[in-house]
């Protein structure tokens, strides 16, 4: 991913100089305000349509791809049991680094309790959509239709269908292995369009963060400093410190080189604050910077990029410390451990549902007797706030994946040393 081209600039350099480019013509035209007739052509008009072509093609990657990779990835195992087993580490990391994740962020807010003082705004209005029942996502794994499911993007159902579809290709014999080399090209085509695409990632992101600051600028986040400081410090505070310990004491790798490996889905996720944008680009990552094997990466990566939200639970914990405090209501022992719980739980009950963060919020909220329109406190901030959080959830998922990929004997430590050339 990290090519470089005739000049010898990296295509990481590149998406940093068009993110810098970005931030400063986003701000400069919210100082001039974005009403006026030339920033408004160019924030609604310009940066709109650039940022909103490129996150479409990212996106059209993301359903051929992970069906291709996962097919290829299930039909490459040599011991069908290894799925379930790989399936079993995936989610229980998952898991734990989520409650990991929202107990920091409770623990943040305790000690630095940002709502305190807060001059709380009465007519602030949130209506909240309701979360399926966990029965009902379990019976919504299973696609009744597979063609509609990736006319959807429902990720989880794709990932079950592949899965299933994959594994009949290892046991059909032969003309399984006729299908496996058809799939193979198609991998082979679909990664290099991934490249193809990404070579207007620069000037994608300069339309994207351009716009974002354009819009947002930081009167938004003045009223609530305190808030937004905070969750940006327990976020860090995870990517920095959280998953590079777990992934030394797990796998022993080298936590600043994984990091250095990183660069390219941390900038995107950043830029898009959407995981499942990202997805191609942490795939690509995965397997040729990380050295993770095709097998394991195109199970976890996108069953990261879908139930994986630490970052959202950090601003879940963090806001419902500040809700909690803006209100003057009294949170107890049994009241946090409730949150985390309910957190953790609701990252995989809630995937497939739009706005997810808001949704879980909502739902850790009513689980501890909080007012549900307390969010409408926080929104000002929360784009913002969006896209780092989309960076810590990609690293989370790359994390994961090379430590389930390390445990199971799929992994290059040459790819990963940077050893092996790049395709």
């Amino acid at each position: 991913m990290d090519t470089e081209d005739g000049g010898g600039r990296s295509l990481t350099f590149k998406i940093l100089m068009g993110m810098a480019a970005g931030v400063v013509a986003g701000m400069i035209l919210n100082a001039v305000g974005v009403e006026s007739a030339v920033p408004d052509f160019l924030v609604g008009g310009v940066f709109h349509v650039g940022g909103s072509i490129f996150l479409a093609s990212l996106k059209l990657l993301v359903v051929p791809l992970v069906f291709v990779s996962l097919v290829l990835g299930t039909a490459a195992l040599d011991d069908i049991t290894k799925l379930g087993r790989v399936g079993g580490k995936t989610l229980a990391l998952y898991l734990t680094t989520t409650a990991i994740a929202i107990s920091l962020a409770l623990l943040a807010a305790t000690i630095f309790v940002p709502g305190s003082g807060f001059d709380l705004q009465t007519d602030v209005t949130f209506t909240a959509k309701e979360a399926p029942p966990l029965s009902q996502v379990f019976i919504d794994l299973f696609p009744s239709n597979p063609v509609a499911a990736m006319a959807s993007g429902n990720m989880l159902q794709i990932i079950v269908f592949a899965g299933l579809f994959g594994l009949a290709m290892t046991l059909a014999g032969e003309p399984g292995k006729r299908l496996i080399k058809l799939f193979e090209d198609l991998d082979a085509v679909i990664m290099r369009l991934v490249m193809v695409l990404m070579s207007a990632a620069p000037y994608g992101v300069f339309c994207l963060l351009a716009k974002v600051f354009a819009t947002q600028g930081f009167e938004a986040v003045a009223p609530l400093i305190r808030y937004f400081v905070l969750v940006l410090a327990v976020l860090f505070l995870h990517a920095l410190i959280t998953y590079p310990t777990l992934l030394r004491l797990l796998s022993g790798l080298n936590p600043i080189r994984f990091l250095q490996n990183m660069r390219d889905p941390i900038l995107v996720a950043f830029s898009t604050a959407s995981s499942n944008a990202t997805l191609p680009v942490t795939l690509e990552t995965a397997e040729h910077k990380l050295g993770v094997d095709n097998s394991i990466a195109s199970f976890t990566v996108p069953l990261g990029a879908t139930i994986n939200m630490d970052g959202t639970a950090i601003m879940q914990g963090v806001a419902t410390g500040f809700i909690a405090q803006a209100y003057g209501i009294e949170l107890g022992p049994t009241d946090y451990l409730m949150v985390v719980v309910t957190a953790t739980l609701a990252s995989i009950g809630t995937a497939g549902v739009p706005g997810v963060g808001l949704v879980m919020l909502a739902m850790v909220l009513r689980q501890v007797n909080l007012p549900v329109e307390g969010i409408g406190l926080i929104l000002g901030v929360d784009r913002l706030l969006d896209m780092v959080r989309t960076a810590v959830n990609v690293t989370g998922d790359a994390m994961v994946t090379c430590v389930v990929a390390k445990s199971e004997g799929h992994f290059s430590r040459e790819v990963f040393n940077g050893v092996a050339a790049d395709d």
